[in-house]
């Protein structure tokens, strides 16, 4: 797991605090199709199973998972575009 020490500089921020398991994956997919490749997206999320569930997800899908910030009541992951979906 890639812990950062200061959070990034994104194209796009989508905020799931509170969504669990399967909403929080199907909501990161949309917001990633509406950003270009090679653009960069964070996901707010309190969900911890997020921890394991959205690296998986961008495996999976071919998306570049670049990290993540942990703030006190939530975790910021970041997410690039690699190719169309």
């Amino acid at each position: 797991m890639n812990f950062l020490d200061n959070p990034m500089k994104v194209d796009a921020t989508t905020d799931i605090i509170y969504i669990m398991c399967p909403m929080h994956l199907l909501t990161i997919e949309e917001q990633v199709k509406e950003i270009k490749v090679g653009q960069t997206v964070s996901i707010l999320t309190d969900y911890d199973g997020a921890l394991e569930d959205i690296p998986a997800w961008c495996a999976k899908t071919g998306n570049e998972f670049l990290g993540l910030y942990e703030e006190e009541d939530h975790y910021e992951f970041y997410i690039r575009k690699i190719r169309e979906s």
